[in-house]
């Protein structure tokens, strides 16, 4: 990790710069665009940021395991009481309309608000090891076997508009969504000692992966934190899937300020799973 000195100008504009790459970053969802920030100089950076996604506004930093202020609200976050589901437990194959219906909206989840989100670059980032592709796929916001219909969101929280995550909903069919989950399974225990990808902005370096406790939501889920390289300084990406029936819902969060796991509010996860049953 990089060592920096406070109150110099150089150093000031520096990450000023990189706050707005790494905003940048966490918007346009695909992490194929680590390596452009992480590779390029200053202006390459203020000018990643220029062209980034901006509704809605969210901080490009989640909230740190040992930030009280953040974690509180989030902790304490619930599901509205009268959601309803659309039926995707039954192995329904959810339309487009469907999945746009179903997928979180303001008010679902107290404290949190919801707005559209783009959908990600057609040119993603690939693993340059085979069995690590499911995990690039995930980055690239195209998890695999493709789904049939998605539909992109960005959930800003109640502290300040942290912690900042991106969903997507997937449509798949059962069989297709147990292979996606099952294929993430075995990715995460063979690349746990990270791999590097190529093919979107620029190259990119992961230093590791890791199963994490998952929400008890849904017909199955997964949780893992893959671990990314930005100039040096450790960069945790954390994602959450639930598969209700053949649909998965995707959420990812991430930390730019520590190193520390971020935290993915339960709530979303639950909130989400009942809208799908």
């Amino acid at each position: 990790m990089s060592t920096r000195t406070e109150g110099r100008p150089e150093e000031d504009t520096a990450g000023t710069a990189r706050r707005v790459c790494l905003a940048a970053v966490t918007a346009a969802l695909s992490l194929g665009l680590m390596g452009a920030c992480g590779g390029g100089e200053r202006g390459d950076a203020k000018e990643a940021g220029s062209e980034a996604p901006a509704t809605p506004r969210a901080s490009s930093t989640a909230p740190s395991s040992t930030a009280p202020s953040s974690v509180a609200p989030v902790l304490a976050a619930t599901p509205r009481p009268d959601l309803t589901g659309i039926g995707a437990s039954g192995g329904k194959a959810l339309t487009q309309g469907e999945l746009d219906r179903a997928i979180l909206a303001d008010g679902d989840v107290s404290g949190f608000r919801s707005g559209p989100m783009d959908a990600p670059p057609p040119r993603g980032e690939n693993a340059d090891r085979s069995e690590c592709l499911p995990l690039t796929a995930v980055l690239n916001g195209k998890p695999e076997p493709l789904g049939k219909a998605v539909a992109y969101r960005q959930l800003v929280g109640p502290d300040s508009d942290r912690p900042a995550v991106s969903e997507f909903l997937t449509t798949h069919g059962v069989q297709d969504a147990s292979t996606l989950l099952n294929r993430l399974r075995a990715a995460v225990t063979a690349c746990a000692d990270g791999f590097t990808a190529s093919g979107g902005d620029g190259p990119s370096t992961y230093t590791g992966v890791k199963r994490l406790s998952t929400v008890k939501a849904g017909d199955d889920a997964l949780a893992y934190q893959l671990t990314g390289d930005f100039e040096g300084d450790p960069v945790p990406l954390v994602f959450h899937l639930v598969r209700v029936g053949g649909t998965v819902a995707t959420f990812y969060t991430a930390n730019f300020e520590n190193g520390a796991t971020p935290l993915m509010p339960p709530a979303l996860l639950a909130a989400q799973a009942t809208k799908l049953t």
